[in-house]
């Protein structure tokens, strides 16, 4: 929902409901006040009706008056004449319109009545009581449940010799009078206690319906002498009791119909909701335009913040902006302005060396593509610091900073035709020369700049620097191909411990060679490329086989045949040596097994890489192995390189004593390559030495092969160790090593390495070809 529509709602909904609640509380503030004069009315209609039956009573009193003082009348009621009486009681009746008449005698007997039998009892005894108290009386009495308006007057002549009665049937023509006069509709009412239905209703309007008689009588039950009812929801009605003779009860309703009250509060309901509509409307045209007078600037502000964000840039918002848009509009390009220098400097750091401050690799690419573009051409120098690694192990990692900040400002001021430096990792950076070659003079100048030494807290350190040349066009056409060329040509010359090596067509299929087996490693297990040979091992005094030297071999389905120095090399550069290491364990042990559940007891020895001796868990490793090929430690012979023992000589120590302790036998292989020192070697719990092949191969005819191998094996001798030679190839070479008392043999004299396959078949045909011996 937009901003603009959230403001109309919320403009039109604070309007409606003021409106709602003002109209509420006026409209009930309005019923209420209706309600209370209509009770107002009936207040008023109740007096009315007392003073209309008060006057009539008055005037009925005055008739009965006249009547007693009639001396005829009192003639005929001193002598009793019945007839007379009757006569007399008629006429004055008819003449006062009375509806009912009656004479008793002094104790109350009836002597005459229009609705009694003579010489019975007068039967309103409550109007007789307070006549005799009174003088005479005017009440409303009950006559067969119909009320009347009865006046009980003394007869005297002069002493009392009788009572004369008179009464009005309270009927629908004094209802309409007091309706008249009151405008509401009145109702006389006679009831018995107990009953739902009237025994008498005389109404000014129509007859009361069935239903509403039913709920008023059930209303009147046991009510006081005035009393309020709801007993209908259509009119407000006010009784009063007029007479109540035993179970017997006379009222007078007064009612007002709500109808009629309520038509003026009906008017102003529709009068107001008209208005409300108004005003409604009023509203919602004003509330439009002001949330769109309002919701254009900040539409204006968001289009700005949005191009703002996609990078466009606003020359200028405050035109026409005032006071918090105004504000805003600062705030943006405020904001925008901020937002450029953030990304002015996330773009020198995303294109800088944090530590140098050169332009990095992804700079180096840009530049040299835009060299590319331009078609001149120029000349890319890749530097490496040779023994950087060792510089950080010796003084720190802080100082070998300072190596790399110090070469970095000698880089960047050195002058024409280089165009650019740059820091594309580690210790290695590059220069970027605006000319087809490096010319003559040019790169020995630099060499000197560059090779000044660096004072690391009063050690100076000249560093060592080889570099790899690649020029465009001729040594490729891409950032990415030339790069990777001169890191090629780097390599070359860090390899051969060169200072300078201009790359030459067809180095880099080796580096792509390289990039390939590694890349290839993981599927060369998973696809079952990889194979293990073994090649045995004799005793020199009379060739028994002692130990099978297991050796991986790798078939790589593209490349052919691939040399074990080879991938073994580039698994340890990789990281992928553990690996192979893993699956060589597996692979050796099951084989032992196997041979071990056909009959052959074989022993095998494993070659164990620098990563492999390094880690903690080779040896709990090698013992579950052994275990679930149900081996003893031992069939398994492992067999290190002095560079693997010289990497960390205390740890490597500490896990050949765990692997010796274990009862696996320990060989030194290679003797002779690395640089191990005597003392060194001397500590190791190793049992053997393998003298590398290379002073096998030519020791019947190079006597400085022929010095090293004595001195070894006599050197294996006084440490306790047993002697291995590897390579050995002639019978001249065997005769000399067993003279020399070298313990054991290996070479393609004796064998080739062999197919797992092809073990057992050449161990039974080698065992019957042999004389038979004493042993060693």
């Amino acid at each position: 929902m937009t901003f603009r529509s959230r403001l109309l709602i919320t403009m039109l909904s604070v309007v409606i409901l003021a409106q709602v609640v003002t109209a509420a509380a006026t409209l009930s503030a309005i019923r209420a006040d209706i309600m209370a004069s209509g009770q107002r009315d009936l207040d008023v209609g109740l007096s009315v009706l007392r003073e209309v039956l008060d006057a009539r009573g008055q005037r009925l009193r005055d008739t009965v008056d006249i009547l007693t003082d009639d001396f005829g009348f009192k003639s005929a009621v001193a002598t009793k004449d019945t007839s007379t009486l009757e006569s007399v009681l008629i006429n004055h009746g008819s003449r006062a319109e009375a509806d009912m008449v009656l004479l008793t005698d002094p104790s109350g007997r009836l002597l005459a009545s229009s609705h009694h039998e003579t010489g019975s009892q007068l039967p309103f005894k409550g109007l007789w009581r307070a006549a005799q108290e009174g003088q005479g009386s005017v009440e409303v009495v009950l006559q067969d449940g119909i009320p009347y308006q009865f006046v009980l007057l003394p007869v005297r002549a002069p002493n009392l010799i009788g009572w004369a009665g008179m009464g009005f049937r309270l009927d629908a023509e004094l209802a309409k009078e007091i309706d008249a006069l009151t405008q509401l509709p009145v109702s006389f009412i006679g009831h018995h206690l107990g009953q739902d239905q009237a025994s008498y209703t005389a109404t000014s309007r129509a007859d009361l319906p069935p239903e509403e008689l039913t709920q008023l009588l059930s209303a009147l039950d046991g009510m006081g002498s005035v009393a309020e009812l709801d007993a209908n929801a259509d009119y407000l009605t006010r009784a009063r009791l007029l007479r109540r003779a035993g179970e017997d009860e006379a009222f007078a309703l007064i009612q007002a119909s709500r109808t009629s009250l309520l038509a003026p509060y009906r008017n102003i309901q529709w009068q107001l909701l008209a208005l409300f509509a108004a005003t409604l409307t009023l509203t919602a045209l004003v509330a439009a335009f002001s949330a769109k007078g309002i919701s254009r600037p900040l539409r204006r502000l968001a289009d700005a913040a949005r191009r703002i964000g996609q990078g466009e840039r606003i020359a200028d918002l405050k035109s026409g902006q005032h006071g918090e848009m105004r504000v805003l509009a600062d705030t943006l390009m405020t904001m925008q302005e901020d937002i450029a220098q953030r990304e002015a400097s996330l773009l020198h750091q995303s294109r800088h060396d944090i530590l140098t401050d050169l332009p990095n690799r992804t700079s180096a690419q840009h530049d040299v593509q835009d060299d590319i573009e331009k078609g001149s051409g120029f000349t890319l120098l890749r530097m490496a610091i040779g023994d950087f690694r060792r510089i950080n192990d010796t003084f720190g990692y802080a100082l070998g900073d300072r190596v790399l900040i110090t070469l970095s400002r000698r880089l960047d001021r050195l002058p024409a035709p280089t165009v650019q430096a740059y820091r594309i990792g580690g210790d290695e950076f590059l220069l970027r020369l605006d000319a087809p070659s490096c010319p003559p003079g040019w790169f020995e100048a630099l060499q000197d700049e560059l090779a000044e030494p660096i004072d690391l807290e009063g050690s100076p350190i000249r560093p060592r620097l080889s570099f790899g040349e690649v020029r465009f066009p001729e040594d490729g056409d891409t950032p990415h191909l030339l790069m990777r060329r001169a890191d090629v040509a780097l390599d070359i010359a860090r390899h051969h411990h060169h200072a300078h090596q201009r790359y030459i067509a067809g180095q880099d299929e080796r580096h792509l060679r390289q990039l390939t087996l590694i890349r290839d490693l993981h599927d060369a297990v998973e696809q079952h490329q990889l194979t293990m040979v073994y090649q045995p091992k004799v005793l020199a005094t009379n060739g028994d086989i002692v130990q099978f030297e297991a050796l991986m071999r790798w078939e790589h389905p593209t490349l052919g045949f691939i040399p074990p120095d080879e991938f073994i090399t580039l698994a340890e550069r990789s990281g992928n040596i553990r690996m192979l290491s893993s699956w060589m364990i597996e692979t050796v042990c099951a084989q032992l097994h196997q041979w071990q559940t056909q009959g052959h007891g074989l022993r095998v020895a494993i070659n164990l890489s620098a990563e492999d001796i390094m880690d903690e868990t080779l040896t709990a490793r090698l013992k579950e192995v052994l275990e679930r090929n149900g081996l003893v430690p031992d069939q398994l012979g492992l067999e290190v390189t002095e560079s693997a023992i010289i990497k960390d000589p205390a740890l490597a120590t500490r896990h050949l004593e765990e692997l010796r302790g274990a009862g696996m036998t320990l060989a030194i292989d290679d003797f002779g390559t690395g640089y191990s020192s005597l003392a060194q070697l001397k500590r190791l719990p190793v049992q053997e030495l393998k003298i590398d092949k290379s002073f096998i191969l030519r020791l019947d005819d190079s006597p400085d092969d022929e010095v090293i191998v004595r001195s070894t094996i006599e050197l294996g001798q006084n440490l306790g160790l047993k002697v291995v030679a590897e390579g050995v190839e002639t019978e001249a070479s065997r005769t000399i090593l067993k003279g020399f008392g070298c313990h054991y043999l290996q070479g393609y004299l004796i064998a080739r390495p062999l197919p797992a396959d092809e073990v057992t078949l050449w161990v039974e045909r080698y065992q019957a070809q042999q004389p038979p011996t004493q042993g060693a």
